[in-house]
């Protein structure tokens, strides 16, 4: 089973109408759903998602996660040390790695999982994992 992990733009424009992306996420959660593959996601990308819709397609969000819409990994406290380590590295004057893709970051190391669902193509194209791999974006 192919595991991909989920990002927030895409948890946002899948429950945004007026989103730009919309149509493109839906589909290929749809593709990914009946070819058996497992979405994965983080609490900070959950929130930063959650955040940013108004009511009621926060809502829906939840909902959706809730009925298991996307897998959940949660992390311990201690996981926050190596996730800063990689915010610094990879924050600079041009860009920023904030929780949410710092989350990922941590659960593709953690996994093995380099695959990612994301709008942000410019931020997770210039990450390396620290065995030297990069994502694979959808």
């Amino acid at each position: 089973m192919r595991n991909i992990l989920l990002d927030a733009g895409p948890l946002i424009a899948a429950f945004s109408p007026t989103d730009a992306h919309r149509g493109d996420v839906e589909g290929k959660l749809a593709r990914y759903s009946q070819g058996g593959c497992r979405l994965l996601t983080t609490w900070p990308c959950i929130v930063e998602a959650a955040y940013l819709l108004a009511p009621p397609r926060r809502y829906e969000l939840l909902k959706w996660i809730e009925a298991g819409g996307v897998i959940v990994y949660p992390f311990e406290p201690t996981h926050l040390a190596d996730m800063v380590r990689w915010m610094q590295r990879y924050t600079d004057d041009r860009a920023e790695m904030d929780l949410a893709d710092a989350s990922l970051y941590w659960l593709a190391a953690d996994t093995g999982v380099t695959t990612i669902m994301t709008i942000d193509r410019k931020d997770f194209e210039r990450y390396r994992l620290p065995d030297g791999r990069s994502f694979e974006i959808v």
